[in-house]
């Protein structure tokens, strides 16, 4: 067993080449071999967004605050609100991130194959983030 105190590890910014606007992650968990999931609760301030980007085994994420946008490759831009539950299948291809003039927080579960959990790729344009 292991327990993993709150507060114990530390929130960092999103990093510029995969996020666009004021985004502060908050890592929680990430298995131990041979497991392969982790989850982050990640905050969105008005506006910002992840980088268009795809998840090799899939990502799940579950709204806790706010209102967000997410959109699938080809899809239309879509609303999420709190208690909201998003599933992005295998390599598909999207983007989340906060409402133009509300926050929003999620937590982002997700597993890794072969160490790599995420594959970024180019910013979302103000024209996708837009509809």
């Amino acid at each position: 067993m292991k327990i993993t105190r709150a507060g114990t590890n530390p929130s960092g910014p999103g990093p510029e080449d995969y996020f666009t606007g004021t985004v502060r992650i908050d890592p929680m968990f990430a298995a131990e071999e041979p497991g392969r999931t982790s989850g982050a609760h990640v905050t969105f301030e008005p506006g910002a967004r992840t980088a268009w980007h795809t998840h090799p085994a899939g990502q799940t994420l579950i709204v806790t605050f706010g209102r967000g946008r997410v959109q699938r490759l080809g899809g239309p831009v879509e609303e999420i609100s709190q208690g909201d539950i998003v599933w992005f299948p295998a390599g598909e291809k999207h983007w989340h991130g906060a409402a133009p003039d509300t926050a929003m927080s999620h937590m982002a579960i997700q597993e890794s194959i072969d160490g790599t959990p995420v594959t970024w790729m180019e910013k979302v344009s103000d024209e996708d983030y837009n509809g």
